[in-house]
C-alpha cells in the first residue's frame, strides 16, 4: 500500500512540475514587461499586477502553484521594485508588512479561485453523472424483455464507470446466479468477471442482507468489487456489481453513489418488466378462460338443441306410434336425422380444430374430382335446406385437385351451411368453380343473398369463436370458418370474404391444383393415386 501511495505521490509531483515551470516563466516575463513599460516607480499598481499570475495559477492548477506564484511574486517585487533595487533588503521596514499583507491577500484570493474551480469541476462531474443516468434510464424505458434489459444494464453501467459490471438475479429455485455480465468468460478462461465463487458469495450476502458491500463501502472492503442490492420498495430483485481495482481509492465514494443510483434505476426497470410480464400472463389466462367458457356455452347450446329434437321425435315415435300417419313418422324421422347430422358437423369441427391447434393434422392427399366433392357437399346440405336454390356452375372440362378429399368436403360444407344459415328462404346460392387467376389454381366461389358481412369484420370472421353482432340470433360456435381457413392454408391456398355485388357475401377459395405433385395422370381407367 505504501509503495502504491509513493508512486501516486511521485506521479502527482511529476504532473505538477510543468505548472511550476509555467508560473516561474510567467512571473519572470511579467517582471520584464513591467520594467519595459516603465512601471517600476508605481509600487501599488505593480503589486496589483502581480496578483494576476496568482489568480491564473489558482484557477488552472490549484492551491500549490498559486501559493508558489504569490511567494515568487513577492520575491521578484522586492528584488526588482522595492529600494534598494536588485537586493532582498528593504530600506523601510514597513515594506515587510506590505509583503505579509500581499501574501495573505494573494493566498485568500487563490483559495477562493481554487474553491470556485473545484465547484466547477464538481458541477461538471455531476452533469456527466446525470447524463449517464439519463441515458441509462432512457434505454431501460424502451425495453420490455427482461434478458435484453439485464444485458443493457450491465453494458451501460460498465460504460459509465469504465469497469466490468455484472447483474445477479435469483433463478426459479431462489439461487442467485450471474444473469448478465459485460465481461463474460473468453475462450480459454473458466470464469468471466462475476462468475467466481467469492464474487457470487458476496453477491448472495448482499442479496440476503440488502446492504451494500465491497470496496468503498463499510462491509467487505477487501473484496475486488463493489456490490449494491437492486431494491425497490417491495422487494430486492437482485444485485448489481462492478469490478474495482486498487488505483481507484480516491474515487470509490463517488463511484459508490453513482452505482447506487444506477442500481435504483435498474431495480425500477426490472420491477416494471416483471409486472408487465405478470400482466401479460394474467391477460392470457383471462383470455383462455373466456375462450373456454365461450366454447363450453356454445358447444352445450349446439348439442342441446339437436339432442332435444332427437329425443322428442324418438319419444313420440316410441310412445305414440299408432297415432302418427306415415307422413308424421317421416317428418319425425327426418328431425332425428337432421339433429344427428348437425351434431356430427359440430363434433367434426371440434375435432378438426383440435387437430389444427395441435399440429396433428395430416393430409391424405390424392387426386380428387371437384365435381364429386361438390356432389357430396350438396347431398349433405340439401337435406336441411329445402327452401334454398343452390346453383352450381362447373367448367366444361373435368377439374381435379391434389388434396385431402374429406377435408375439402368439410370446408365446402361449412361454407355452404353458413350461406344457408345467413340467407333468407327462397334465396339463391351460387357455387362457381373455375381457375380465373391461374390455370394451376382452383377457385371456388360461394355467393349468397344474405345479410352480408361488414367490411370491418371480413377478416375477423376467420378467428376462433368470433361471432358478428349482427348474427348473434343465429346459433353457431364460431369455429366453422376458422377450421376452413386452417384447412385451406394447409393446402397452400387462401380464403377470403367479399361483398356480393347482388347483395350478400361471396366466399372465395383459391387452392393450388398441383402444389405437391405432378399434373394429374389422366387415363381411361380413372383416378390414379400416387
Amino acid at each position: 500500500m505504501s509503495e502504491r501511495i509513493k508512486k501516486e505521490t511521485q506521479a502527482s509531483h511529476n504532473k505538477r512540475v510543468p505548472a511550476y515551470v509555467w508560473v516561474t516563466l510567467g512571473v519572470t516575463l511579467l517582471t520584464l514587461l513591467l520594467h519595459a513599460i516603465g512601471m517600476s516607480g508605481d509600487l501599488v499598481n505593480v503589486a496589483l499586477v502581480y496578483l494576476f499570475p496568482v489568480l491564473v495559477s489558482a484557477v488552472y492548477w490549484g492551491m500549490g502553484p498559486a501559493v508558489y506564484a504569490a511567494s515568487f511574486s513577492v520575491i521578484m517585487f522586492d528584488f526588482f521594485f522595492v529600494p534598494p533595487y536588485l537586493s532582498f533588503t528593504v530600506e523601510d521596514l514597513r515594506y515587510l508588512i506590505s509583503f505579509v499583507v500581499y501574501l495573505a491577500v494573494a493566498i485568500l484570493t487563490a483559495s477562493l479561485a481554487g474553491r470556485l474551480r473545484q465547484q466547477l469541476e464538481m458541477v461538471k462531474a455531476r452533469e456527466a453523472t446525470t447524463n449517464s443516468l439519463y441515458a441509462l434510464s432512457r434505454q431501460m424505458t424502451a425495453i420490455t424483455d427482461l434478458n435484453t434489459l439485464l444485458v443493457n444494464i450491465a453494458t451501460q453501467v460498465s460504460l459509465t464507470l469504465g469497469k466490468p459490471a455484472a447483474v445477479y438475479l435469483p433463478d426459479g429455485q431462489g439461487d442467485l446466479l450471474v444473469t448478465s455480465s459485460s465481461a463474460p468468460a473468453s475462450e480459454g478462461e473458466k470464469d468471466g468477471w462475476g462468475d467466481g465463487e467469492s464474487e457470487i458469495s458476496i453477491a448472495k450476502w448482499v442479496y440476503n442482507h440488502g446492504q451494500v458491500a465491497g470496496k468503498g463501502s463499510s462491509t467487505l472492503r477487501e473484496s475486488p468489487g463493489l456490490y449494491v442490492p437492486l431494491r425497490t420498495e417491495e422487494q430486492i430483485h437482485g444485485v448489481l456489481a462492478v469490478s474495482m481495482d486498487a488505483g481507484e481509492v480516491n474515487v470509490q465514494q463517488e463511484q459508490l453513489r453513482l452505482l447506487e443510483a444506477c442500481g435504483g434505476l435498474a431495480a425500477g426497470a426490472i420491477a416494471r418488466v416483471k409486472l408487465a410480464e405478470e400482466a401479460r400472463l394474467a391477460q392470457i389466462t383471462a383470455e383462455s378462460e373466456r375462450i373456454r367458457t365461450a366454447l363450453l356455452d356454445s358447444v352445450s347450446h349446439e348439442l342441446r338443441t339437436p339432442l332435444t329434437a332427437i329425443i322428442g321425435s324418438a319419444t313420440g315415435l316410441l310412445e305414440n306410434d299408432t297415432l302418427f300417419t306415415p307422413e308424421d313418422r317421416r317428418e319425425l324421422t327426418g328431425n332425428i336425422r337432421d339433429g344427428a347430422l348437425r351434431m356430427n358437423r359440430l363434433v367434426t369441427n371440434l375435432l378438426g380444430m383440435v387437430r389444427l391447434e395441435s399440429g396433428m393434422l395430416q393430409l391424405n392427399r390424392k387426386w380428387c374430382d371437384v365435381e364429386d366433392i361438390i356432389s357430396v357437399v350438396l347431398t349433405q346440405v340439401r337435406e336441411f335446406s329445402p327452401h334454398r336454390n343452390i346453383q352450381v356452375e362447373l367448367p366444361d372440362d373435368p377439374v381435379f385437385i391434389y388434396g385431402d378429399e374429406v377435408l375439402l368436403e368439410q370446408v365446402l360444407v361449412n361454407i355452404v351451411s353458413n350461406a344457408i344459415k345467413y340467407s333468407p328462404d327462397e334465396s339463391q346460392i351460387v357455387m362457381t368453380v373455375g381457375s380465373d387467376k391461374s390455370p394451376s389454381q382452383l377457385t371456388i366461389v360461394v355467393a349468397d343473398q344474405g345479410i352480408g358481412i361488414p367490411e370491418a369484420e371480413r377478416v375477423r370472421i376467420f378467428d376462433k369463436f368470433y361471432r358478428s353482432e349482427s348474427t348473434q340470433h343465429v346459433t353457431g360456435t364460431g369455429l366453422g370458418l376458422a377450421i376452413c381457413k386452417g384447412i385451406v392454408e394447409v393446402h397452400g391456398g387462401t380464403i377470403v370474404a367479399e361483398p356480393n355485388p347482388g347483395g350478400g357475401t361471396r366466399m372465395r377459395i383459391d387452392i393450388p391444383m398441383e402444389a405437391h405433385g405432378p399434373r394429374f395422370p389422366y387415363s381411361e381407367q380413372g383416378e390414379v393415386e400416387e
